[in-house]
């Protein structure tokens, strides 16, 4: 699916600053057949992931310390005042808003029980320009030991609502804007060891789960769960050779 804007609201766009970027593009690119831009100066070296001509995620120099992590950015038609809503929240604002360049203005922010998250206010940049597809932006997940507190927090910044449901194997939850499904939320068990952090989790589609994982354990990453068929499709979770974290998938064929 192609995107050309983002409802408010809505995660937009993700991104991971990486500790080798020669060493991720060989990987991403090996894993998802992206192909990528050059780094420009005024930018520090920020790349970005394409699909034919289509931008799908964003490289970056690693800045925090620890494993890298990728980045959910949710849409803002107004990132100052979202910055406010997040303090009004409970949360805490770790990069204020500031322009880049011409493409969007950006902050980054944690939630009340400090999980952190950015926004996006789109200039000429609208986030990921393909979605839903095959080697491209499919979900984006909390995953929280707090998911009271998280519904709380993000219906108050996002005015989202929130939809729980039981299985034997987890409690999840769907968000909601105005009427749409726009991301999701697990909540985090005794599953989880206790030294894996709260994070927002990518998913990232692909063509065949097992050949995807494969493939990943080849190019130097590894399997962490699964893979596990649930009702979206066939999934797993990976990390990459420099241990970020994220989700494949290969969706289920729907025909309603």
């Amino acid at each position: 699916m192609e995107k050309s804007s983002y409802l408010a609201g809505t995660p937009s766009w993700v991104d991971i600053g990486v500790p080798d970027m020669e060493a991720a593009v060989a990987f991403y690119g090996g894993l998802f057949g992206w192909t990528f831009t050059e780094g420009a100066e005024e930018t520090g070296g920020y790349r970005q992931a394409m699909v034919g001509d289509k931008r799908v995620a964003g490289f970056g120099q690693q800045m925090n310390p620890g494993p890298p992590v990728w980045a959910t950015y949710i849409a803002t038609d107004d990132a100052d005042a979202t910055a406010e809503a997040v303090t009004a929240a409970g949360g805490q604002v770790i990069v204020a808003p500031m322009d880049v360049m011409d493409f969007g203005r950006m902050a980054v922010f944690a939630d009340d029980v400090g999980t952190v998250f950015s926004v996006w206010q789109a200039g000429t940049h609208p986030g990921c320009e393909l979605v839903n597809e095959p080697n491209t932006l499919t979900w984006n997940e909390l995953n929280t030991r707090q998911p009271d507190e998280a519904k709380t927090f993000y219906t108050s910044v996002f005015g989202w609502t929130a939809e729980t449901g039981e299985s034997p194997m987890m409690t999840y939850t769907q968000w909601y804007l105005d009427g749409d499904v726009i991301g999701g939320m697990m909540h985090m068990g005794a599953q989880f060891p206790p030294e894996v952090p709260n994070l927002w989790l990518v998913y990232f589609g692909v063509d065949d789960t097992d050949a995807a994982i494969a493939r990943v354990t080849e190019l130097g990453g590894k399997l962490l769960m699964g893979p596990m068929d649930i009702d979206a499709g066939r999934f797993a979770v990976v990390e990459d050779p420099s241990e970020a974290a994220f989700a494949i998938i290969k969706l289920a064929d729907r025909t309603d």
